[in-house]
């Protein structure tokens, strides 16, 4: 006995939705797991993208730190590193030009305030090797202490570029107090530009913060003369 032609004609139609069916979830399945490769490949390139950068950062990091520490001992056979006393004024003429930033202390062994600013500068010294420290006796460049019209002890002279660009006379400018800082003192020398600071330029390391500030002298001065002080009197107290 025949089977009927509409049954047949069924079971086709539900074989062919079943096999479609079927397609299509293997589709799904394909295109599911190359998305899963697709972006497992895209993580690696990523990460290799990522590493590739990475070492080229460290590769200019390293020089970076190369160049830096070559000139670090360009500095320290120049002098630097150390705080030095010059022995006269042409001493004091070849170090200012020989190295950029250059801090000199004028002092004269009967004033005990030299010897407070002895001690912070030699700290400086170590602390900032970019910049030359040094001192020299005031009695021994009697010449240039004229021609600088250098008339309280200590004064600090600021040079950069070998040409003197401000000066600490005395301690007006760091609080007027024997016993301040020597972060105070750093700030002020980093205010004239001959040392690099990366603190507040604007107010000084003073315990009473912000409103507490010295009185800083802003007169214009150069290596061949400079001009008077606010306060002419020689502190040998």
């Amino acid at each position: 006995m025949s089977s009927c032609p509409h049954v047949q004609q069924s079971g086709r139609c539900v074989y062919f939705q079943m096999e479609n069916a079927l397609e299509k979830q293997l589709l799904a399945a394909t295109l599911a797991v190359e998305q899963q490769v697709d972006a497992e490949i895209e993580r690696l390139e990523k990460a290799a993208d990522d590493e590739d950068e990475l070492e080229v950062l460290r590769r200019k990091r390293l020089e970076s730190m190369k160049v830096a520490e070559k000139q670090r001992q360009e500095w320290l056979a120049s002098g630097h590193g150390v705080y030095e006393e010059l022995a006269d004024e042409s001493e004091f003429f070849a170090a200012s030009k020989k190295s950029r930033f250059f801090v000199c202390h004028f002092f004269r062994s009967s004033t005990p305030r030299c010897k407070i600013v002895d001690k912070h500068l030699s700290l400086l010294a170590v602390r900032h090797v970019e910049t030359r420290f040094s001192r020299v006796d005031a009695e021994r460049a009697k010449f240039l202490v004229d021609r600088l019209r250098i008339k309280i002890m200590p004064t600090v002279c600021l040079a950069k570029d070998g040409k003197t660009v401000d000066y600490i006379a005395g301690f007006d400018d760091l609080g007027g107090v024997d016993d301040f800082s020597t972060e105070m003192l750093e700030w002020r020398i980093a205010r004239a530009g001959v040392i690099e600071y990366s603190g507040d330029l604007l107010n000084p390391p003073l315990p009473g913060g912000a409103g507490a500030k010295p009185k800083i002298h802003s007169t214009k001065k150069t290596i061949r003369g400079r001009q008077d002080s606010d306060d002419s009197d020689d502190s040998d107290d």
